[in-house]
């Protein structure tokens, strides 16, 4: 076993009931970078893709520049950063650099000028060029793309580029400004990448520099590389989905190894963050007593020490009882999570359900994931969800600023730090 994270297994239950039929159990996997690499920074290799098209004109190119510059400045020495804009053409403003010279740099950035279309494949492309400059497994390569609008024409060879990211090791954190871009797209291009997408609403400039700022951190923290999480099944267990719940939730693509071995690619990993999964599994009935049904192993990389393949594992034991006395005990952490996850499902599958036409269900969500968010202490999402719902019964279907707020800061409900 390595010392270099840790791993640690909660279920729903202290005691599972002893039942007839399939159960579903909860598990939540913890995975924590160790204080031993707390003091490593990883050298970046960093490109901003900008959209710099005329719908950002204004008060809005000028943010995206204070931004910009705010990120060359978080970066040190060792640093490569390059900068690509793009509207119906493209522009490398910065080729791939080390950061020695960070005055120069934002010089060039502030003469970015807003104009043209929104052709953000051509972007991609330029950016990716410069990236694979400097990739190497002694750097953390990112690409953080940035829009406003829609782009016209080009969306499967944004997948496709976003796919040859991921083939390189290179996530593309995909972020929206305002209310006039493809969520799907930007969503699809930052999970076929291993990458997040996030939302950056208008009107608030600050939430550009936080942002920026946010993931140039991110990424210097990011002393975990190549995570896989493979589950050993014990017979007649069933994984029915798995879940990223922290830092943000997300459903995670699971890929069969063998009969009884699913394995989930985890990616990066945060000092002082790390990731937390929840594992839905379907279990067979059992009569009273302990069993081991699965085994959770992570394996990973750290590059900064020149280790790779590295494995941690843990066994996932279950009680059973036919004490109801004894079942009754929950772990209410776990709940916790449960429930936040099942809030971002039911306004996921609602924002599906009218996107396909039907409105009654798609009504019956948006309501049901309003009562949700009320418990879980979020008043703000609940009267969004609630206006949406209105929306949808009077006919007038989804608007664009609730459409993003519910699916953008429902992933966010796992990250306050009271819970």
């Amino acid at each position: 076993m390595s010392d270099e994270i840790s791993l640690m297994v909660q279920t729903n239950k202290t005691v599972f009931p002893v039942t007839d039929g399939q159960q579903l159990v909860y598990v939540l996997m913890t995975v924590m970078p160790a204080d031993v690499l707390a003091s490593i920074q990883m050298p970046l290799n960093f490109c901003l893709v900008l959209d710099h098209s005329g719908s950002m004109s204004g008060t809005k190119i000028e943010n995206l520049k204070a931004a910009a510059r705010l990120a060359i400045d978080e970066m040190t020495e060792h640093d490569l950063v390059s900068v690509v804009v793009f509207d119906d053409s493209v522009q490398v403003v910065l080729p791939s650099q080390l950061v020695n010279d960070s005055a120069v740099l934002k010089a060039r950035i502030d003469k970015i000028r807003a104009e043209g279309g929104t052709k953000i494949a051509r972007g991609i492309r330029a950016g990716l060029d410069e990236l694979i400059k400097g990739v190497g497994a002694d750097r953390v390569s990112r690409m953080l793309l940035l829009t406003d609008g829609e782009t016209y024409g080009d969306e499967r060879e944004c997948l496709s580029l976003a796919a040859e990211a991921a083939q390189r090791n290179i996530a593309i954190s995909a972020l929206g400004l305002g209310e006039g871009w493809n969520e799907t797209l930007l969503d699809a291009l930052a999970q076929n990448s291993g990458g997040v997408s996030d939302f950056i609403p208008e009107g608030q400039p600050e939430a550009i520099l936080s942002t920026f700022q946010r993931q140039v951190r991110s990424a210097q923290r990011s002393v975990v590389q190549n995570a896989l999480l493979l589950l050993r099944l014990a017979e007649g267990v069933t994984p029915r989905a798995v879940w990223r719940v922290t830092p943000m939730i997300s459903l995670l693509g699971q890929r069969a190894v063998s009969a009884r071995d699913v394995q989930v690619t985890l990616g990066d990993m945060e000092c002082g963050k790390g990731q937390s999964v929840l594992v839905e599994l379907l279990i067979p009935p059992l009569p009273a007593g302990k069993y081991r049904l699965a085994q959770a192993e992570i394996a990973y990389d750290v590059a900064s020490l020149g280790l790779t393949h590295e494995k941690v594992k843990t066994d996932v034991v279950l009680a059973f009882s036919g004490d109801s006395m004894e079942t009754a005990a929950s772990h209410a952490a776990v709940l916790n999570v449960v429930e936040k996850v099942t809030a971002h499902k039911l306004q996921t599958r609602a924002l599906d359900e009218a996107a396909a036409g039907n409105i009654a269900g798609a009504t019956q969500k948006l309501r049901a994931a309003a009562t949700r968010l009320l418990d879980l202490g979020e008043p703000e999402l609940a009267d969004v969800a609630r206006r949406e719902a209105d929306r949808l019964e009077q006919g007038q279907g989804l608007s664009a600023h609730g459409t993003k707020k519910l699916r953008y800061e429902t992933r966010k409900l796992t990250q306050k730090l009271d819970d």
